[in-house]
């Protein structure tokens, strides 16, 4: 099939602003309401994102506008990691505005964005862009496809309904739990979290300059953020695992949502990640939380997996990664345990 890569007549783009905010956020809940029934972001999440350091609107949106002015496309490239080594892209069309090229445009658009990135890259170095969309959004999936982009990786949305009050946490011996300080423990969660998903399929190491900050924005600079949901397991000095969550889910405010559970390598296998599973569970239901989900890799590399469906949590919902590769080369991210610093 022929890609489109010119805009219908009257038709314009322009990088995004941040008065942009409440139309773009109209525009993707649109897109996400009309293919999967809910919304997927708000203004606050999309600030938040756009915020990011070292996400700049002039360079990483683009916005499609017909000629009535009303906003009918967007797209993102995120190339904040250092090296770049997977430009990650995302993007949607108003459904009324489907078949008439604007997908294939503003596909087409990022990843001339992301080639402008290779020279962050040293060349010995392999890069591939990298896509995600939800697996019921068949358009999207096509025009990935048209373009190049193959399916490499599925992660799922687990999410548990309790009927009643979830078991009571069994921490192992000498593992205690406390509360999280943001001024006292920022650095040590985020050095945590960053350990436990050493083992992680794409993860890629950055220097502590790079990744904090980013970090602390994307987990704290959100509506959804409460420090009293955030809990850490420590055995003497030294945190052994956490779980960082938050009020709610973006796409359902009735759920609680566990952004981050990670258990450090010396204290694997040893029921802690149940135990700070059920911890939360217990947390949220005391709360008047029914439901609570959270993501995951399908094909975990540390079993997590099994946990979950151990704790009676169940698929909702299921994400195509897509990749395209512009110049190979050495892979730096994580693809096997083999292969984890």
């Amino acid at each position: 099939m022929t890609k489109k890569e010119s805009l219908p007549q009257g038709f314009l783009t322009r990088p995004a602003t941040m008065d942009d905010l409440e139309n773009t956020v109209n525009l993707i809940n649109y897109f996400t309401n009309h293919y999967i029934g809910h919304n997927e972001t708000s203004i606050p999440n999309l600030r938040r994102d756009w915020e990011t350091p070292g996400f700049k609107l002039e360079n990483d949106t683009c916005l499609v506008i017909n000629p009535q002015g009303e906003f009918v496309g967007y797209q993102e490239v995120w190339t904040i990691n250092n090296p770049p080594v997977h430009p990650y892209i995302w993007g949607c069309v108003h459904p009324h505005f489907e078949s008439m090229g604007i997908g294939s445009y503003l596909l087409t658009w990022g990843e001339k964005r992301a080639h402008q990135e290779l020279s962050r890259v040293s060349q010995d170095l392999r890069v591939a862009i990298w896509a995600d969309t939800d697996d019921r959004i068949e358009p999207a999936k096509r025009l990935l496809e048209e373009h190049g982009l193959y399916p490499i990786r599925y992660a799922l949305r687990m999410m548990i309904e309790m009927s009643a009050p979830p078991p009571k946490p069994d921490f192992p011996k000498d593992i205690f739990l406390r509360s999280y300080n943001p001024k006292r423990d920022a650095k040590a969660v985020y050095q945590a979290d960053n350990d436990a998903f050493r083992d992680h399929f794409g993860f890629i190491e950055e220097s502590f300059e790079d990744g904090f900050p980013k970090f602390i924005h994307y987990f704290t600079n959100d509506e959804t953020y409460d420090p009293t949901l955030w809990f850490i397991a420590t055995s003497g000095d030294e945190i052994a695992g956490i779980c960082l969550c938050n009020k709610w889910s973006n796409d359902d405010r009735d759920a609680g949502y566990i952004a981050s559970l990670g258990v450090r390598r010396p204290w694997r296998k040893k029921g802690l990640g149940m135990a700070l599973l059920n911890h939360a569970f217990g947390e949220f239901y005391r709360r008047g939380k029914r439901k609570v989900s959270l993501d995951v890799d399908a094909e975990n590399l540390t079993g997590a997996l099994r946990l979950y469906k151990k704790v009676g949590m169940r698929v909702s919902r299921k994400f195509v990664r897509y990749e395209k590769e512009l110049r190979p080369g050495k892979e730096i991210s994580v693809q096997s345990l083999d292969e984890t610093p």
